[in-house]
């Protein structure tokens, strides 16, 4: 085969141009010690970067995520440990309160302490984080948390919602600790009720407290199904509980009922998860306490539901709800929305019942008009003063079974009692303890649920912690591939530099000699 002159000039050049080019490129490489410029170099290596850089962003924001809600969580934990030891110095103003030798003016001291502890512990339950977001309200952070209602009692505002932040692939942690865990979810140990019902007049000889829920597990099972109970007393040293179908329950009260009348002071009468405390105050002029003691009979039964009405900001009357009561007990349980109602009035007159919040499709639950000044739905009365409603006016209801009581209630409570005066009353002195009681107990019940949250916040901080580690060994993993993929070996850049270097000058070389040879130059 021949090869021109013109076609040998022109490969020798096309080679001689491909290697200068690579030698040019491994003397980049060299300089930067980097395989992979562009993605031509290695199409594969670059797609595999490209993921592992992906990768590598991913943990650097899992490890601003983390260090952010490790942040949030101490700041929680902090302000909820602060609200346990205003709590802790709550109960033992409450125990100072309760021994025999403080007077009214020594309760009125501590009342008005224990009203300092309110509004600490109720300005902790509002705190707000650096970013002026309040730290308890679940999703709503522009919202505070707790408000206090016209009774004096308070609500909260937030809702149930968990903010979650990821920390891992696939792995997700709440940000924040809701109200409604940290403190709307306390067991109310104080949500039974005592009513005498005879005599008709008390006379002070028998003091039977509301009670305290002793064991949840057992009030739930037995004592909410056959109220209300009739408490009676056969003599000064038996009593005998009936339920609603007047069936003898007795035997399920400790000692069967058996009383003492020789130290009547603080006893206790279990029965169904329920302690009640029991006082016989018998006088020195009864020669026949059996007698004096028989015939006293009292109900006892769960707290009926509260409500709290608030008017709707664009009312444009001046009607207001003063009071609401259950009515018809089966209505209410069918009918009353459980999370919250809408009194909407139509007219002046005329009104429907919607569950909160209404929206476009809403329809009521029940409709009425108003009579004798109430309005009556869904089973609950609402007494209407102020003035005539107009059409429009809108009231919020909100119901409380009394099942749960958040602490700045239980603080309010204790706070009336104290200020209440029992000096010279033994039977006033008697209800000042039982409300004592049953407000050490709520307080108690607070402290449990506040150390749930906290202890719920230290698990999240163990599993940043364990995610923490996992993320930092990930990280130094795609530090290492991606090095291997990327970096060139130093030693192999070199010598292969030097040999395609040597290359080139050998075919420099070699062009030259060859260029030289002719057919003239052999005649």
């Amino acid at each position: 085969m021949r090869i021109s002159t013109a076609q040998y000039y022109e490969m020798t050049a096309a080679s001689y141009q491909r290697n200068f080019n690579k030698a040019i490129a491994t003397s980049a490489e060299a300089s930067s010690l980097t395989r992979i410029n562009t993605a031509a170099d290695d199409p594969i290596g670059a797609g595999r970067l490209l993921a592992l850089g992906q990768q590598s962003a991913a943990l650097d924001q899992y490890g601003t995520n983390i260090d952010s809600t490790k942040s949030a969580l101490s700041l929680q934990e902090t302000t909820l440990t602060s609200i346990g030891t205003a709590l802790q110095r709550a109960k033992e103003l409450a125990l100072a309160a309760s021994n025999g030798t403080a007077t009214d003016a020594d309760r009125k001291a501590y009342a008005s302490e224990l009203g300092q502890i309110q509004q600490q512990v109720l300005g902790l339950m509002n705190s707000k984080d650096s970013n002026g977001n309040y730290l308890f309200s679940g999703s709503k952070t522009d919202t505070a948390p707790y408000s206090q209602n016209a009774d004096g009692t308070y609500t909260y505002n937030g809702d149930q919602t968990q903010i979650n932040l990821g920390i891992g692939d696939g792995m997700n942690v709440a940000t924040n600790t809701t109200g409604w865990d940290a403190f709307q979810q306390t067991i109310n140990t104080s949500r039974t009720q005592t009513t005498m019902t005879a005599p008709a007049v008390d006379d002070g000889r028998v003091v039977l407290s509301n009670g305290t829920v002793g064991t949840s597990s057992t009030y739930n099972a037995k004592f909410s199904g056959g109220q209300p109970y009739t408490v009676s007393f056969l003599s000064s040293t038996q009593l005998k509980i009936t339920d609603a179908l007047g069936n003898d329950v007795t035997a399920e009260a400790s000692q069967n009922g058996v009383i003492s009348n020789a130290n009547g002071a603080n006893q206790t009468v279990s029965f169904r998860g329920v302690d009640l405390k029991l006082n016989i105050n018998l006088k020195s002029t009864d020669t026949n306490p059996d007698a004096v003691i028989a015939g006293h009979s009292f109900t006892l039964a769960s707290t009926p539901d509260s409500f709290n009405a608030s008017r709707s900001p664009g009312n444009t009357s001046t009607a207001v709800i003063t009071g609401s009561s259950v009515t018809n007990q089966t209505a209410y349980t069918n009918a009353f929305p459980s999370g919250g109602a809408i009194l909407k009035f139509t007219s002046a007159t005329d009104f429907d019942l919607y569950a909160a919040p209404i929206t476009a499709d809403s329809k009521p639950v029940s409709s009425g008009t108003v009579s004798g000044g109430n309005a009556t739905a869904a089973g609950v009365t609402f007494a209407l003063g102020g003035g005539t409603p107009a059409s429009g006016d809108q009231f919020v209801i909100n119901s409380n079974n009394h099942q749960t009581q958040n602490v700045l209630d239980t603080l309010g409570q204790m706070i009336t009692a104290l200020n209440a005066p029992s000096d010279g009353s033994a039977v006033a002195k008697q209800n000042f303890l039982g409300a004592m009681e049953s407000g050490l107990g709520n307080i108690d019940s607070a402290a449990n649920q506040i150390g749930t949250a906290i202890t719920s916040i230290g698990a999240r901080g163990q599993a940043l912690d364990n995610q923490s580690a996992t993320n930092e060994s990930l990280s130094q993993a795609n530090t290492t591939s991606q090095s291997a993929i990327r970096d060139s070996d130093p030693a192999e850049v070199m010598t292969r530099l030097t040999l395609q270097q040597t290359m080139l000058q050998a075919a420099q070389l070699a062009f030259s000699k060859i260029s030289q040879l002719g057919l003239f130059n052999k005649i």
